[in-house]
């Protein structure tokens, strides 16, 4: 039998990371990275597997010592804390296998800090060098002759994590996005074909995720609808097995704009309980949208984006979304049309994150030609793009004041109220006919609601430390409680918004407050402009945004 440890190390305090809210929330890291547990499960059964989440709990080098094997995998912001941990590893003179998303394009920049790296997908690789390994004729770099299998994937080994320390769960549905938007990563890596697990291994998963006593969890496919037609059978397997197991499970997750085109769609993830969905919208620039051949977000297909994204809304689906500045189109006066466009859309959550060029993606081919790459691997102005129409320094400091006013708390709150209040935003599922025909059904989800918004409200009164946004708080959670009365499940939501907004407001208030630490840390813990967690094994790439 092998020891082997897997290792995720600590992410910088960033955008998703909430770690300024996990103190009122009770936990120690909003979900775990997706790649630990699908890892687990792909190592043969004769191996012992732990699994070390920095996030969670702190790594233990003398313990480490005592393994065969530790593989170390990373995003592109965690990459600072990769570099220490393999110096640590390497100077206690421990096997280690590098993986992860910055290794995957960066596949150099670790030098020989480690034994053996994966590139791309590992579902075929991880085995395979198991296998050489113990026969010592393992090679130093593995990568997939071809994109994997989806439905070969194993159920992740959730019960592996540390699961009471996590908000929610994770898990993965398919692969892989239609479209050829420049900046992105993930067409690069996962393709333009979307991929799709088979509706028993994602029944599988959610059991797994049922046993580890979770409630919430992120579906972290990039883009969840592109295969339209290839996901709705699976979404149909879900939403029975919510229906037939009393909905233990609520969802978040990702998909495209042209989600308000199909109505079926929407109300087969309604079914399936899917209360939110992260878009990449990006800028409300039509010339910048063009330009980064984000075609599917430009008017001529079927609307404006303000109209998509209200039809979404209004259909009972809530909207979070990824907003970008410094595209080639941009001047200055995007600062101003951006803050007006979230005004405007309703749409509390938005992570606004200046254009990062990711390596092997068009977008940087594209400006490593002109000349317009900052080849710095601490950029001094948060981004390694050079803006074509604005200063770098007009770049950074109208970005600085794009965030400090979209987390403004009256502005934050203004546009929560907007839908929450004003438009009465009601989650479709509660409006679906299987609820509506069981009112037990309906009684006891309102029960649920009801006692996490206690719970939550007592937690975020005792924890947030600002008093003057404590008593703000605690006014708009009592206003949306008379509005709402009748609907637990919403004002349970705000007060997990309320929590949310503290971290963001403390996150920008901090940038501001210290722009030159801001300047050398934006490029890592703002690079990564989406929720979603690394969806495969040891070799996953970051994100620019969501490809959607």
């Amino acid at each position: 039998m092998v020891k082997i440890a897997i290792v995720n190390p600590a992410f910088e305090v960033s955008y998703w990371g909430l770690e300024h809210a996990q103190p009122m929330l009770g936990r120690r890291a909003n979900m775990p990275v997706a790649s630990l547990p699908l890892l687990a499960a792909l190592t043969p059964a004769e191996h012992d597997v732990t699994l070390i989440d920095e996030n969670v709990e702190p790594i233990d080098f003398d313990a480490l010592a005592d393994f065969d094997l530790v593989g170390v995998t990373g995003m592109s912001v965690q990459r600072f804390r990769m570099a220490e941990i393999l110096h640590e590893l390497k100077s206690r003179d421990i096997f280690v296998a590098l993986g992860g998303p910055w290794v995957t394009v960066e596949e150099d920049y670790f030098e020989d800090l480690a034994d053996v790296i994966f590139i791309g997908e590992a579902e075929t690789t991880w085995p395979q060098f198991l296998d050489e390994w113990q026969q010592g004729t393992h090679r130093y770099r593995y990568e997939q002759a071809a994109r994997t299998d989806m439905s070969t994937v194993p159920t992740p080994r959730h019960d592996l994590l540390k699961n009471k320390y996590y908000m929610f769960g994770s898990l993965q549905f398919s692969r892989g996005c239609p479209f050829q938007c420049e900046f992105c990563d993930i067409i690069v890596t996962f393709g333009r074909k979307p991929r799709i697990k088979q509706p028993s291994q994602i029944i599988d998963e959610l059991e797994c995720l049922r046993r580890e006593g979770l409630k919430i969890a992120f579906i972290v496919d990039d883009n969840l609808i592109g295969n339209k037609r290839g996901i709705k059978p699976v979404l149909k397997e879900v939403a029975k097995w919510q229906e037939d197991n009393g909905y233990p499970l609520a969802f978040s997750t990702e998909a495209s704009l042209d989600l308000c085109e199909d109505d079926e769609l929407m109300e087969l993830m309604a079914r399936c309980n899917i209360q939110s969905v992260f878009i990449g919208i990006e800028t409300p620039n039509e010339e910048s949208l063009k330009e980064t051949k984000k075609y599917q977000n430009v008017r001529e297909r079927g609307g404006t984006m303000l109209e998509k994204i209200h039809q979404i809304q209004d259909f009972g689906i809530e909207v979070w979304c990824g907003l970008i500045v410094g595209f080639d189109n941009d001047t200055t006066e995007i600062f101003e049309t951006q803050k007006t466009f979230l005004k405007e859309s309703r749409i509390a959550h938005a992570m606004i994150g200046l254009l990062h060029a990711i390596p092997k993606t068009p977008l940087h081919a594209r400006l490593q030609q002109e000349g317009r790459l900052d080849t710095n691997d601490d950029q001094a102005f948060g981004t390694n793009v050079i803006p074509k129409q604005m200063t770098r320094e007009e770049l950074r400091d109208g970005y600085i004041e794009t965030m400090r006013h979209a987390y403004q708390p009256d502005v934050y709150f203004d546009r929560l109220d907007d839908l929450f209040i004003t438009g009465g935003f009601r989650t479709r599922v509660f409006d679906t006919d299987h609820f509506r025909a069981r009112p037990f059904l309906r009684f006891r989800q309102s029960a649920f609601y009801f006692a996490g918004f206690a719970v939550l409200f007592w937690r975020l009164m005792r924890h947030t430390p600002d008093r003057e946004l404590r008593q703000i708080y605690r006014s708009r959670i009592l206003n949306v409680v008379r509005q709402r009365l009748s609907d637990p499940a919403i004002y349970f939501y705000y007060v997990i918004k309320c929590a949310m907004h503290y971290h963001h407001h403390k996150m920008t208030a901090d940038i501001i407050e210290h722009p030159d630490t801001f300047v050398s840390t934006i490029g890592k813990s703002m690079r990564t402009n989406s929720p979603a967690v690394e969806p495969l094994a040891l070799p996953v790439l970051s994100k620019q945004t969501t490809c959607s």
